[in-house]
């Protein structure tokens, strides 16, 4: 479900796409009080590098406490907008808020299209938003925010700061890149866009008789633990 959301782009784009808790916020259980939201370590200087983009922000969260009946719906409404001004302060936008009210079967079955690992809500994102999968990013620090951006196509970025516990291995749960902090994400972001755009404007600039160098498209590989 979207709390809140941006508004369509004139032009499809990729997009950030981004876990909150033990991601973007430290890890504070059902934490619905605005007080108690504090950044995870290097995400006010991830932020700022992530703004600097240009690109959608989006937060995409798992929020089994509403169907635990542990806090209200609409409680997430003052955490969409601490999350708000937290992003401003460190000089990016929040682009939008969407969040899996559900929780999971007794059995860890799910049945709903939304919950991570499914890759609803950022597929939910991506068509109010205007926004390309293939380019986009998806950083979380479980291997279940990895299937939720593989599975959209996305390129993802485990943060493997002890809050994946299972490792349950799938062919959607390697990540592209493994790092310790956000601002570690956000720089690999960073430089693939920089890789990314210095690529198009050589080919932009290439004329037709003279062929670009296959050398010049940036690659990466799938890092390994």
């Amino acid at each position: 479900m979207a709390l809140m959301r941006g508004p369509m782009r004139p032009q499809p784009s990729p997009a950030i796409f981004l876990d909150k808790d033990g991601t973007l916020l430290e890890d504070v259980p059902y934490n619905v009080d605005p007080a108690r939201i504090a950044l995870a370590p290097g995400a006010g200087d991830g932020l700022r590098l992530l703004g600097a983009t240009g690109l959608p922000l989006i937060v995409v969260s798992n929020q089994p406490g509403v169907a635990l009946g542990y806090f209200p719906e609409h409680a997430l409404e003052g955490v969409a907008q601490r999350l708000g001004e937290l992003f401003a302060l460190h000089g990016a936008t929040l682009g939008g808020f969407y969040f899996c009210p559900h929780a999971p079967a007794a059995d860890g079955s799910i049945h709903c299209a939304c919950r991570k690992p499914g890759d609803g809500m950022l597929r939910q994102a991506a068509a109010a938003h205007g926004i390309t999968l293939e380019g986009s990013w998806m950083i979380g620090d479980i291997l279940n925010d990895v299937e939720a951006g593989r599975r959209a196509g996305c390129q993802t970025i485990l943060i493997a700061n002890g809050n994946e516990t299972r490792w349950q291995p799938g062919p959607l749960r390697v990540p592209d890149y493994i790092v310790g902090r956000f601002d570690e994400a956000a720089a690999i972001v960073i430089a693939q866009q920089a890789r990314h755009l210095s690529h198009v404007s050589r080919v932009s600039h290439t004329s037709p008789t003279s062929p670009a160098s296959p050398s010049s498209s940036a690659h990466h590989l799938r890092a390994v633990a």
